[in-house]
């Protein structure tokens, strides 16, 4: 996966058209009715750029562009989850995202000169059956190994390595994951 890093100009026309779009998506994903799995649904395969089968999110959900979003099949994202999708994000078959739970490929300069007004992004990639817990924060350019998981509250900063657990802030390997073990 291409991790290079993308400079955006926050007032460019085009993103703003792009995040309008995604704006309005997310407004009727958010207001649709719970029971209405095809409307949702349907509204999901409109905002993201790919969806694999039988893909489910939770009321109040936000991204920036959707169209830069890949989920694999099976996925499962929980209340208030926030994709901040300036660069692409990919995520594999499988995967469980808890509520409250952000995803950012997106950051600023730590120097003030210009903060607002231009920004970057990095792609995130999250591998086939991640398990993210609730309140976990996803920095740019992270990649997460399969089937890894991250515990609840964690912060990552960097690459998570396949068929481990990580957990903390910044989120360190804890144990490796067994594979075929219960």
């Amino acid at each position: 996966m291409n991790q290079e890093k993308i400079v955006y100009q926050r007032n460019d026309k085009n993103l703003q058209v792009e995040n309008n779009r995604a704006k309005k998506l997310i407004q009727r994903l958010n207001r649709a009715n719970i029971d209405d799995e095809k409307s949702r649904i349907g509204i999901i395969l409109e905002l993201f750029g790919k969806t694999g089968k039988d893909c489910k999110i939770e009321d109040n959900f936000h991204c920036d562009i959707g169209s830069n979003i890949e989920v694999g099949k099976n996925f499962y994202g929980g209340y208030n989850l926030v994709i901040s999708d300036i660069a692409k994000v990919t995520i594999g078959d499988n995967c469980m995202i808890a509520p409250n739970v952000g995803i950012y490929t997106a950051g600023h300069s730590i120097s003030p000169k210009n903060r607002n007004k231009y920004g970057y992004a990095k792609p995130i990639s999250i591998g086939d059956n991640v398990w993210i817990g609730g309140n976990c924060t996803i920095l740019p350019g992270v990649l997460i190994g399969d089937n890894s998981v991250i515990a609840a509250g964690s912060v990552v900063t960097k690459n998570v390595a396949p068929n481990i657990v990580v957990a903390g802030n910044p989120a360190k390997k804890i144990k490796d994951i067994e594979i075929g073990k219960e």
